[in-house]
């Protein structure tokens, strides 16, 4: 079946999963806007993927900046919450800074939240609209909280959570709210990873292209709807 062009935004958009994510969704016949911190790479990003997409300055962890991309983009169709961090491997959880575990949530979770919250209604006042949030096995009691990343696991399981009460918020709207786990990515954060973002982004994307009366407030693990 042919997939409708649509807007599609992706927070993190310039490098690794984000821009294999951007590129796929680029390739498939939508208006992608990348995302990024500093407008000038956001652009360059854009630039290099060609034809409509467009760039955007995004600092999820400000809202001055989240209202200001808001602004320049207008209501997208799709959201890709994909913008992270990792500050902690090794951490204990006794011993772990909590300044650093501040630092994280500020990113995984009350970024992806504060740009839900941007988008959101407007997907709701629209009739239609795509959230993935790119989420962590590490985050899921299914398959293990990872003591050895106590801020990050902590982070995407509450990213887990609040993809579930978006999910109940929206039902019967036309928006689909789901996570993704990618599984070990060869990025910057792993570069010892097996998988190439190429690889990792096929499942970001197929959430993002869900049909009509798809699942809602689920954690896909490829094409696999696993357990939180």
């Amino acid at each position: 079946m042919a997939v409708v062009p649509r807007t599609a935004l992706v927070t993190g958009g310039n490098r690794g999963l984000g821009l294999a994510v951007a590129s796929r969704l680029h390739a498939e016949g939508h208006r992608v806007v990348v995302a990024a911190r500093e407008e000038e790479t956001a652009r360059k990003t854009a630039e290099m993927l060609g034809g409509s997409a467009t760039g955007v300055a995004l600092d999820i962890t400000d809202a001055a900046s989240v209202a200001h991309a808001v602004k320049a983009t207008g209501p997208v169709d799709i959201l890709v919450n994909n913008a992270g961090v990792q500050l902690d491997w090794g951490k204990a959880p006794s011993a772990i800074e909590l300044e650093l575990v501040e630092r994280t949530l500020q990113v995984n979770l009350l970024g992806s939240w504060r740009v839900a919250q941007a988008y959101v209604p407007l997907m709701v006042r629209a009739g239609w609209g795509r959230v993935v949030n790119v989420s962590s096995g590490t985050g899921t009691f299914t398959i293990g909280i990872a003591p050895q990343c106590p801020a990050y696991s902590v982070s995407k399981a509450s990213l887990n959570a609040l993809t579930v009460m978006l999910a109940k918020e929206t039902e019967g709207s036309g928006v689909l709210v789901n996570a993704v786990n990618p599984g070990l990515v060869r990025t910057r954060m792993r570069p010892e990873a097996e998988q190439s973002p190429e690889a990792a982004a096929e499942a970001v994307v197929r959430a993002a292209n869900l049909p009509d009366g798809g699942p809602s407030g689920v954690l896909f693990r490829r094409d696999t709807v696993v357990g939180w």
